[in-house]
């Protein structure tokens, strides 16, 4: 629970940093997505924090999703036709990995192996600004 505790207290530090007002449900929010450890839609998001606070628009709870997105808080990933999101599983900027992520339940498993270096060997004369590699499949409990 101490680690979670950081992890919230970090992403507070950061939503302040960026502009954003420290509020109970942005708290409760991350929290959530914490506990969660794997991605979640929009409409689960908006379903607990309806248990805690009573009714919340989606519209709500999706700008915030998305601005904790584009701050490097949260994870976002398209599954299934959905935009999904999880809290960053590495606040650590240095950190460079990517995810198997179970498309049946939405959890994921980091892997620390990245295909790059292959694929810049076949661009030569190429900048790469970025990348992202995500593989999908079913998890052992989803089989």
């Amino acid at each position: 629970m101490a680690k979670e505790m950081t992890k919230i207290d970090q992403a507070m530090t950061t939503l302040k940093e960026h502009g954003f007002k420290k509020t109970n449900k942005r708290e409760k929010l991350l929290t959530f997505l914490v506990k969660k450890n794997r991605y979640v839609a929009a409409k689960e998001v908006q379903e607990y924090m309806e248990t805690e606070f009573g009714s919340i628009s989606f519209d709500t709870i999706y700008r915030n999703l998305h601005d904790f997105s584009e701050i490097g808080l949260l994870e976002e990933t398209d599954l299934n036709g959905e935009m999904k999101f999880r809290f960053h599983c590495c606040q650590d900027k240095n950190h460079h990995h990517h995810h198997f992520i179970c498309t049946v339940c939405g959890k994921t498993q980091e892997l620390d192996l990245c295909p790059m270096d292959f694929f810049k060997e076949q661009l030569p004369g190429c900048t790469i600004e970025g990348h992202r590699f995500e593989i999908l499949g079913r998890c052992a409990e989803c089989q």
